[in-house]
């Protein structure tokens, strides 16, 4: 597979980001510009939140420096067999 990287996260599962996946983000969320802000926010969240109608796991950090007014990196994390890929990953005013 073709990973830009693999991680453990708070749960002590393993979570990809695929180049295809990152290849999406960028072209999606643009303000999204390197993957150490969601390194960080899969292994350090300060929210984790699971969608069970999405079957999804939403992990939330607060970026105080960032300019933008949505501050909140939301990394939407979808497990299939006990790992765990990327879906998208974009930034909020408040968490939902």
């Amino acid at each position: 597979m073709n990973c830009i990287f693999e991680v453990i996260d708070k749960t002590r599962r393993k979570i990809r980001l695929t180049r295809k996946q990152w290849s999406h983000i960028r072209r999606e969320h643009p303000n999204i510009d390197n993957h150490g802000e969601i390194l960080e926010t899969v292994q350090k969240p300060d929210k984790v939140l699971m969608d069970e109608r999405e079957n999804v796991t939403n992990f939330y950090k607060y970026f105080k420096h960032k300019e933008q007014k949505s501050k909140f990196l939301k990394v939407i994390v979808k497990y299939l067999n006990g790992e765990g890929f990327i879906i998208s990953v974009y930034f909020l005013r408040v968490i939902k």
